[in-house]
């Protein structure tokens, strides 16, 4: 490179105010761009990829038709730029010259043209501002969002293509039937987040929070600053979230919450309301299962954006069941007669896997499994497809366990033990899900987002081989799929310069593009009807199709874990004496009634008896 082309370049986009700077079109379009940005579909992203594959193929074919050719560089360089764009891959000055395909003076000046003309934005990559990446601008996304419509179009009148597309297929999504489309990868924000240190976010060690750490980088790039992530185990997640409420100014921009915390965070005011720091439409909650984003309520208003909707669920595997002559185990009933027919100790095989360790591993599972037996640990008022737990802001509940079928939830459970392996009552979240994968195991109660251990493990005995049920239901009961995960939420201390980029950091995190992009690097969760969708998402793994489906049949329900303030004492509680039962120091009915008598004392304690 020249020294004269080397200072032309230095100086490229720096806006000293001249005549001849370049000056920021930041400063002058920014409201527009927002909008435009926000309104592109992921239909229209698809198809302006789509109609760029094609001009680029269409212009290499020219190329060998004849020797003589003069490159168009607007049109070269906006398509790099467009593509670049979409794929949420930066573009350098150098880069974009480059693709020009026009010697280096002339893609310059040809480049400051498209910026005096609002084509191009330019956004600064550094604090001191003599660095900057480059952007589509709203006019030259609308333009070739117009000029790919236009193309389909014509090629349909000229070449008759108007049959339906193979790659599309009709579901119920928000209300309406609509195709299912190719999701993009995030887009690039065309001003970097102010955030002083980087994005601070707090989360749960599990898989797809910690494949969204492994993204890092590129999330870095989609929000244009550095991006810190802590994560913890379940239990100390839940300690510095609330240790994280009682400082004067919280460490974090964006904190997990799971989602049986949400009404003591909301009425402790640990996390703020949505509403009050954005239009949830931005967020469109129609696309997310609706289990989840009801569970992201509170005196219906939302308190967070479902990260993961990770329903628990039954794993089997098929080619046991197969083997055996079994049917997959719709009801406990069933369930208990496969796994005494794969219960095989001395092979080295056992029947079931499943949360049995003490405190909140089994806690979670007692109060799941009354939901299995028809009823929820609180008195739920009943409603179509189940109960109604919408209305707990109010106060008015008292805990229900040492009831009947709570009863049969319990004895059930003592059941299950017969044919778990020697180890159960210390197994919980991973452990019951690691001897299923590697062939110990016939099945196993687990979240979606743990599939991962034997869906992307082909040396493991269960790849290839699993299938997936809600809980079987036991009698006058309907299968039931309890709905976990997390929400990401902001922290009501957070401080006020910060709470802009929180919010748009949010929206990103947990949009469709994002979520695609987790599942496509490992994640088996997912929130959105949308991305299950995808048909890149549906070829991935069988578990998206199989978690829609409960979804349409109303088996995904948020109420087996009523997220009430005093849940997690409660959730202690029957993990502590229920774990008491399966070691034999006291009979279901004693332990029924000790977490009766305890959970009552919790919320007379909270005044709410």
């Amino acid at each position: 490179m020249s020294i004269q082309k080397k200072s032309d370049l230095e100086n490229f986009g720096r806006g000293s105010g001249s005549a001849t700077s370049w000056g920021n079109p930041l400063n002058h379009h920014h409201g527009e761009m927002v909008t435009e940005r926000q309104s592109l579909s992921p239909q229209a992203k698809t198809e302006i990829l789509q109609v760029l594959g094609f001009l680029q193929n269409f212009e290499d074919e020219l190329d060998g038709l004849l020797e003589v050719t003069a490159p168009n560089p607007y049109v070269k360089m906006s398509a790099y730029l467009v593509k670049r764009h979409l794929e949420a891959k930066a573009v350098t000055p150098t880069s974009l010259i480059g693709a020009s395909g026009v010697p280096y003076a002339t893609a310059t000046r040809r480049v400051k043209e498209m910026v005096d003309a609002g084509l191009i934005e330019q956004r600064p990559r550094t604090a001191s501002g003599k660095s900057f990446s480059l952007h589509p601008s709203a006019e030259m996304l609308e333009a070739w969002t117009q000029f790919s419509n236009r193309v389909r179009r014509l090629a349909a009148q000229s070449f008759g293509t108007a049959e339906p597309r193979a790659d599309t297929q009709d579901y119920y999504f928000g209300g309406s039937y609509l195709a299912a489309q190719t999701i993009q990868p995030p887009q690039v924000l065309l001003e970097p987040l102010k955030a002083t240190g980087g994005l601070k976010v707090l989360v749960h060690g599990d898989p797809t929070f910690m494949v969204m750490h492994g993204l890092k980088r590129q999330f870095e790039q989609v929000i244009g600053c550095p991006i810190q992530q802590r994560a913890f185990s379940i239990d100390r997640l839940y300690e510095e979230a609330v240790k994280n409420a009682q400082r004067p100014s919280s460490r974090y921009d964006l904190i997990a919450i799971d989602l049986p915390w949400v009404g003591e965070f909301a009425e402790n005011g640990y996390i703020l309301p949505l509403d009050d720091v954005l239009d949830t439409e931005r967020l469109n909650p129609s696309d997310f299962h609706t289990a989840g984003w009801q569970s992201a309520h509170w005196g219906n208003r939302p308190y967070g954006v479902p990260s993961q909707t990770t329903p628990e669920l039954l794993f089997y595997r098929k080619d046991l069941f197969a083997e055996a002559g079994l049917e997959p185990p719709h009801t406990t009933a069933k369930l208990l007669t496969a796994a005494e027919e794969l219960h095989q100790p001395s092979q080295g095989r056992y029947g079931i896997a499943w949360n049995a360790a003490r405190g909140t591993a089994l806690g979670h599972t007692f109060i799941m499994t009354c939901a299995d037996f028809g009823q929820p640990v609180l008195d739920l008022p009943k409603q179509a497809g189940g109960f109604d737990a919408s209305q707990l802001a109010e106060g008015d509940y008292r805990p229900m366990i040492d009831t009947p079928r709570g009863l049969e939830a319990a004895e059930y459970l003592m059941a299950l033990l017969q044919y778990s392996p020697p180890d159960i009552l210390s197994m919980s979240w991973y452990e019951r899900v690691r001897p299923f994968a590697n062939g110990k195991v016939a099945m196993a109660y687990g979240y979606t987002l743990l599939a991962p251990y034997f869906e992307q493990n082909p040396s493991c005995a269960a790849f290839g081989n699993v299938g997936y049920l809600p809980h079987p239901s036991g009698p006058r009961a309907n299968p039931v799929a309890p709905v976990g995960g997390y929400l990401l939420g902001i922290p009501a201390n957070i401080p006020p310069e910060r709470l802009e980029a929180a919010v748009e950091a949010l929206i990103v995190f947990t949009s469709p593009e994002a979520q695609k992009l987790y599942v496509e690097h490992g994640s088996r969760t997912n929130p959105r009807y949308s991305v299950g969708a995808d048909p890149e998402v549906r070829r991935l793994s069988p578990i998206f199709e199989a978690v829609d489906g409960m979804s349409w049949r109303d088996e995904l329900q948020f109420w087996p874990r009523p997220p009430v303030p005093e849940i997690n004492q409660i959730i202690q509680i029957c993990g502590e004496e229920f774990h008491d039962m399966l070691r034999g120091v006291q009979s279901p009915k004693t332990a029924l009634r000790a977490a009766q008598d305890r959970a009552d004392q919790v919320l007379r304690d909270a005044g709410k008896l």
